[in-house]
């Protein structure tokens, strides 16, 4: 946390912030544009946010483009804004909800998380069913080759479509699949009343991506998921799920055991 307050702390990066508030997903060149600032001078505050996970990169060709990732200040405002006086922190939970709302216009959701484990552990906690199980509650029936058929598992329910599949396979640094299809089977194994399930089906399949980047005793996980209209409400429902689920697989793969399912 004190990497996130002193990466706030200084205004021009509050206001590379601000300016990827206002469209998510920008390259390098577009941010020094906009603000009218040095590359250099850029560089180096994007470094400060991206060390304290502010804002994450994801490379699209020879292009970086930089995302706002809202974790550290949902952990800021989970720690210090429900101790005290929410009105003694109101500009910090102002930031907060800015945040967390620009994430919503952005057609991508975008998350970054570091575990200390290998890129081969990682490669297959994301794709082996006796770990995906532990920490999801799902299991995967593929081989996981570009062009494969991808069948869920969860709970209940076992989805199959000739539109789940495995888009990209790079083991151990890169994975693409698309997402599943929502069917009543799923609905009735997760809770999901009829009219929300209409919304989900009538919406188009979205994707997810893994990327994994290897620092040397820990790696880098930024997860991509994608393919939303205006709106979505899967992306709403994503939003609030990848987190808690990357959380419960860090915690798997550095201890051995996942989050204790919420109550």
């Amino acid at each position: 946390m004190d990497e996130v307050f002193k990466a706030l702390a200084d205004g021009s990066r509050r206001r590379l912030l601000d300016s990827l508030n206002a469209r998510n997903g920008q390259s390098l060149r577009e941010l020094c544009a906009g603000l009218d600032m040095a590359r250099q001078s850029v560089s180096k505050h994007l470094a400060v946010l991206e060390a304290a996970g502010l804002v994450t990169t994801v490379r699209r060709g020879r292009e970086k483009l930089h995302h706002l990732d809202a974790g550290p200040i949902n952990a800021i405002a989970d720690r210090w804004i429900s101790r005290y006086d929410r009105e003694r922190v109101r500009a910090l939970a102002d930031l907060k909800h800015a945040l967390e709302d620009t994430a919503m216009d952005s057609n991508a959701f975008v998350c970054t998380t570091y575990i200390r484990t290998t890129p081969e552990r990682l490669w297959q906690g994301l794709t082996d069913p006796a770990f995906t199980r532990r920490y999801w509650g799902v299991e995967f029936g593929t081989d996981w080759a570009a062009g494969s058929a991808v069948v869920w598992k969860e709970r209940a329910a076992r989805t199959a479509d000739p539109e789940q599949v495995v888009l990209e396979s790079e083991p151990y640094r890169r994975l693409s699949y698309t997402w599943h299809t929502f069917t009543p089977e799923w609905a009735r194994a997760n809770g999901i009343d009829d009219e929300t399930l209409a919304r989900l089906s009538a919406e188009p399949r979205s994707k997810v991506t893994f990327e994994i980047e290897d620092l040397g005793g820990s790696v880098k996980l930024t997860v991509v998921h994608d393919g939303f209209e205006p709106g979505s409400a899967v992306r709403e429902m994503v939003r609030h799920g990848w987190p808690a689920l990357l959380s419960s697989l860090k915690s798997l793969l550095e201890t051995g055991e996942p989050l204790p399912e919420p109550r």
